[in-house]
């Protein structure tokens, strides 16, 4: 899996199915169908990790589809790991994720771990933190490797968009 971050590079995950079949499955077909495009890091604490996958950016949203039981496993929370997040009851993962900047055993078998950073994990470190951060990173692209899609233009991505030009502004009187 790769996610190309407005961080300025690309991230490759390698996922485990054969520890967390349903969670990595899950994560292949929401990246599919597009999903995690443009979806910020919506919570992202230092020392810790940086969390994204919620369309809404509050850390309250999720899919359409539905939550996926938990598959905890003994693959240990070490830098890079990928993990699924979740509420309270252990089997409410549904799409979002985080990514762990340093070993953080006390996750484990208590969060479904199902993959981990391979390259790329520079891009993940220099996230913006906070919960949410005032400038965001977001994810530009989320791929699969059988997708074959190129990297996106990463400076292009960096520039604020254009605001678009309003009737207001058309009708605002000429000034010097």
């Amino acid at each position: 899996m790769y996610l190309d971050l407005s961080t300025g590079g690309r991230v490759s995950i390698q996922l485990y199915p054969e520890i967390a079949p349903n969670h990595v499955e899950r994560i292949k077909t929401l990246t599919q169908q597009g999903f995690y495009d443009g979806v910020i890091f919506h919570r992202v604490i230092e020392g810790f990790m940086a969390q994204t996958g919620d369309p809404t950016g509050t850390g309250t949203g999720g899919s359409d589809l539905p939550d996926v039981a938990a598959e905890f496993n003994k693959f240990p929370h070490l830098r890079g790991s990928l993990s699924m997040a979740r509420a309270q009851d252990p089997n409410s993962a549904n799409s979002q994720f985080f990514i762990v900047f340093y070993p953080r055993f006390s996750l484990d078998n208590s969060y479904t771990n199902l993959g981990r950073v391979f390259a790329g994990m520079e891009y993940v470190d220099i996230i913006p933190r906070g919960e949410p951060p005032v400038a965001p990173a977001r994810i530009l692209q989320a791929s699969l490797k059988t997708q074959n899609k190129p990297e996106p233009n990463y400076a292009a991505a960096a520039q604020p968009a254009e605001r678009a030009i309003s009737v207001d502004d058309l009708n605002a009187p000429i000034s010097n």
